[in-house]
């Protein structure tokens, strides 16, 4: 079979968008299923991330818009793509929109940690595809704002993930809201923990097709586990692992663990941003792209935040904090060799962590001896490669602000008022506030929106580091003006 998209089906004027894109030659799990889905056939693709799944279903679902030659009417989508995250939501939209562009449709998304007041104007608008999460769906469901029944076209990715967090009930009650005669199509890693259920319930006789599935991923990694003495010399191989010049991502279990991880990266020079499940959705987003960006090289993560996390050319991830199954062990590996590429997959393992170390990585049938290691071995500077430039800033001088005209002098009499500040100081309080020419453009978790650390290493809580404008407009009393500004 003629690997062309062409000849594969696809038509031409989406072929163009691709060709347009630099992408022409399909990856084999688009190559294997586009014959059946543009056929509008129900498909289960077993075919894990980075293995150009999106691409595989965004195409018949373009397709099939296309040559019915409709538009959707007000609340009512033609096409419906579930995702397990909102990263991955916004990512699969933005995988649609230029197709969609392409013939006259629309697409829009449709998830919690924002106001749903847009998505409703979007749905009102009359939208094609809804790329949406489970839980903002049903909400938007019961409160009669989306209906299902025009649904020509329903896709399920990363079910297993989805059943992971618990969404299958709610999907369960999407998919029964659709047409039973529409074409479904179900991406998963794994058919365990009820993804199976929801196979044979709402696939009519699908055609299967696995290509490269999460466990022959390992493959195309290199796996090692480096076993270090104690906290002290874990810290210093995992900042050594994330001073080399490419793309890293550093695992960790808490949210916690990933705010500090990131504030004493970027202070000791090497910038970086977290993403974890306190940030709001625009800091996540702004981290987000500032490491797809290339701006900040590291991003410290959870692994629930960072299940969307679809980007290329990312060679490292440790598992700083090992996972506790072999399931997110792959799930997080999958972060890199993504696309073909190879990839690295570092385990950072303390004395008391080695047995179940082992285990984990029988499980995940990995082959990778145990490798005790500092910071300044061998094997561990040849895996890094040349160490990145360290970017420290100092912080400007802040001068005081000039007293106003006909104020008292500061004396005994004098009293500052209450919500007022110092000159010169930051605002009290846990938040950091942004204040100053372009604040709001700053990746949150250590670094400035250019990738450079802030001042005083600011995370995503905690006192903000100011420029010299940025603290005048706290200063004389004027921290509530600055608050404001820093807002909007």
């Amino acid at each position: 079979m003629s690997s062309s998209f062409d000849a594969l089906g696809v038509p031409a004027r989406l072929v163009s968008v691709l060709h347009a894109q630099g992408i022409d030659e399909p990856f084999p799990i688009q190559r294997d299923t586009l014959p059946d889905t543009l056929a509008g056939r129900d498909v289960l693709g077993r075919g894990r991330t980075g293995s150009g799944k999106t691409l595989a279903f965004a195409l018949p679902v373009v397709a099939r818009l296309a040559s019915a030659g409709t538009r959707a009417r007000a609340g009512h989508p033609t096409a419906l793509v579930l995702a397990p995250t909102r990263e991955l939501a916004t990512q699969i939209a933005a995988t649609f929109e230029p197709l969609l562009a392409a013939t006259g449709h629309s697409v829009t998304t449709v998830f919690g940690g924002v106001s749903q007041n847009r998505q409703v104007q979007a749905l009102q608008a009359g939208v094609d595809v809804v790329v949406a999460c489970p839980g903002r769906l049903e909400d938007l469901m019961k409160q009669g704002h989306v209906r299902l029944s025009a649904v020509r076209v329903t896709v399920l990715d990363e079910a297993d993930h989805m059943a992971d967090l618990g969404f299958l009930p709610a999907v369960t009650r999407i998919l029964a809201a659709t047409p039973a005669g529409g074409q479904r199509l179900l991406f998963s890693a794994t058919l365990d923990n009820g993804v199976d259920k929801l196979v044979r319930r709402f696939l009519s006789s699908p055609t299967t097709h696995s290509v490269d599935d999460a466990t022959n991923a390992v493959e195309l990694l290199e796996h090692a586990v480096f076993g270090v003495a104690d906290a002290d010399a874990k810290k210093r191989l995992v900042e050594a692992l994330a001073s080399g010049e490419e793309r890293t991502i550093l695992f960790v279990r808490t949210k916690h663990v990933a705010k500090r991880l990131a504030k004493q990266l970027t202070a000791d020079g090497i910038p970086a941003v977290d993403l974890q499940g306190n940030l709001s959705q625009a800091a996540r987003d702004r981290n987000l792209a500032a490491f797809r960006s290339g701006e900040v090289r590291v991003l410290v993560a959870t692994d629930v935040a960072a299940r969307g996390v679809h980007v290329d050319d990312v060679p490292l991830v440790v598992h700083v904090d090992p996972p506790t199954e072999h399931k997110a062990y792959l799930h997080r590996s999958g972060r890199t060799a993504r696309a073909g590429a190879a990839g690295t997959v570092v385990t950072v393992t303390l004395p008391e962590q080695r047995h179940d170390v082992a285990t984990l990585l029988r499980r995940a049938a990995v082959h990778a001896p145990l490798q005790a290691v500092t910071a300044e071995s061998p094997q561990v500077r040849a895996l890094v490669g040349q160490p990145a430039a360290r970017v420290h800033r100092a912080a400007p001088a802040v001068q005081p602000a000039a007293p106003r005209s006909g104020a008292a002098p500061a004396g005994r009499g004098s009293r500052r008022r209450r919500g007022s500040a110092a000159p010169g100081a930051a605002p009290r309080g846990g938040r950091t506030t942004a204040s100053g020419a372009g604040a709001q453009d700053r990746p949150v978790g250590g670094a400035t929106a250019t990738g450079r650390p802030a001042p005083r290493a600011a995370g995503t809580g905690g006192a903000a580091a100011f420029s010299a404008g940025g603290a005048a407009a706290f200063s004389a009393g004027g921290a509530r003006r600055g608050r404001r500004s820093g807002s909007r």
